[in-house]
């Protein structure tokens, strides 16, 4: 089974029938009716009354007589505009008629008084045009759902390692090496266990660069590195104590308590 037929088998292909021979619409609504896929729902023997109701209602396939007395088929097509139907099979007793049938966007003719013999490939071929169609609308729909949903943001890229200047050299540093940092003026001097090193940048820029959920601040003058907390110890008018894992210890001010325990309880 193709794509298409697999996701629209259970959706009913509906079918119109403008006729004006009863003879043939007595050949044609049966071999219609017998099938499972098709539901007829129009009849009709007049073009007018076609025109009328294809305007109001569309079909997806629609056998169409070229030889009606009122109106004949082209002039059907014509005043019920091109969305009437997603298919059109003309039928006609003249075989000059075919080639027309085509310049007017018929999927295919069926020549009376043989519409027998015919119609059972012609309704596959019919049935096979609408399924592809809708395939076609729903991949579109999709599409411009696509366009219409947001574009995330890219994720912000935080800082993973300092570049440390000192007389001499260039010390290329991780951050996920540094226990702690302290604001000297412009300047910030980064702690990694015993050892520190000055940074020349002020500390509103560096902060700005690293990853929030990583280094939160905990004084006006100093940033932690959570993963090296180890314990804090109440002081008084709300301020801590926190001591690192190398048993550091700093001060933590009672306006970054809050940012602190947050990011503390999710950890």
């Amino acid at each position: 089974m193709e794509l298409q037929e697999a996701l629209f088998e259970s959706v009913p292909i509906r079918v119109g029938v403008v006729e004006g021979a009863s003879e043939t619409r007595r050949l044609v609504l049966p071999l219609l009716e017998a099938d499972a896929d098709v539901h007829v729902a129009a009849v009709h023997s007049e073009g007018s009354a076609a025109v009328e109701s294809l305007r109001r209602e569309p079909v997806d396939i629609l056998f169409l007589d070229v030889d009606l007395e009122d109106l004949d088929g082209f002039q059907v097509l014509h005043e019920a505009g091109s969305a009437c139907a997603g298919a059109v099979v003309l039928m006609t007793a003249k075989e000059e008629h075919a080639l027309r049938a085509f310049e007017a966007g018929a999927l295919d003719c069926l020549l009376k008084p043989r519409v027998p013999e015919r119609f059972a490939q012609v309704l596959g071929r019919a049935k096979e045009h609408v399924r592809r169609g809708r395939l076609q609308q729903l991949v579109r729909q999709l599409a411009g759902l696509v366009r219409t949903l947001p574009v995330p943001s890219p994720a912000p890229r935080y800082l993973d390692r300092l570049v440390i200047r000192e007389v001499g050299r260039v010390t290329l540093l991780a951050v996920d090496d540094v226990d702690w940092m302290a604001a000297e003026d412009n300047y910030v001097q980064v702690h990694v266990g015993e050892r520190s090193h000055l940074l020349r940048q002020p500390m509103r820029e560096l902060e700005a660069r690293l990853d929030p959920e990583r280094f939160v601040r905990i004084h006006r003058s100093t940033l932690v590195n959570l993963q090296r907390v180890q314990e804090l110890r109440p002081l008084l008018h709300g301020e801590y104590q926190v001591i690192l894992r190398d048993r550091t210890t700093l001060k933590l001010s009672r306006g970054y308590r809050e940012r602190l325990g947050l990011l503390l309880a999710q950890g």
